[in-house]
C-alpha cells in the first residue's frame, strides 16, 4: 500500500488570495504559493493547509440547504477558546453569521465566498 499524506483542504473561490487573507486573519500562518489562481496558507507548526484556487463561476452553497439549493460538500470546524470574542474577530474579518443555527455551543458562520465555517469551544 503507497503511503497517503494530506496536504491540503481546497476551496472554490472567485477570488483566492482574498479568501486566503481572510483565512490567514482567523488562523495565522504564511500564505504561500500567492498566485492570482492559487494560494495556500500553513499552519506555523506544519501539518495539512487550506488552499483557495480560482472558480470565477463557484456557486455559494446554502445554509441551510433546501430542495434544489446548492449544498455545501464541505466545511471547516474551528475549535477557538472565547466563542463571542471568536465571531466577532470572524465577522471583523469579513464572516457573516448565518441566520440559522443548531446548537447553542457552535456558531456557524459564512466566509467571503460562501463556505460555512463552524466555530466551537472543545
Amino acid at each position: 500500500m503507497p503511503a497517503f499524506s494530506l496536504s491540503a483542504t481546497t476551496l472554490d473561490t472567485p477570488d483566492p488570495q482574498g479568501l486566503a487573507r481572510f483565512s490567514q486573519r482567523l488562523l495565522g500562518g504564511p500564505i504561500v504559493d500567492p498566485d492570482p489562481e492559487w494560494a495556500t496558507l500553513r499552519p506555523e507548526g506544519g501539518g495539512p493547509g487550506l488552499s483557495f484556487q480560482r472558480e470565477e463561476r463557484q456557486v455559494r452553497p446554502v445554509w441551510p440547504a433546501g430542495p434544489g439549493d446548492p449544498q455545501m460538500q464541505v466545511h471547516l470546524d474551528i475549535a477557538v477558546d472565547d466563542l463571542e470574542a471568536a465571531v466577532a474577530a470572524a465577522v471583523a474579518a469579513g464572516a457573516t453569521v448565518a441566520e440559522f443555527q443548531p446548537q447553542d455551543d457552535v456558531r456557524v458562520c459564512l466566509d467571503p465566498a460562501g463556505h460555512p465555517f463552524c466555530l466551537f469551544l472543545p
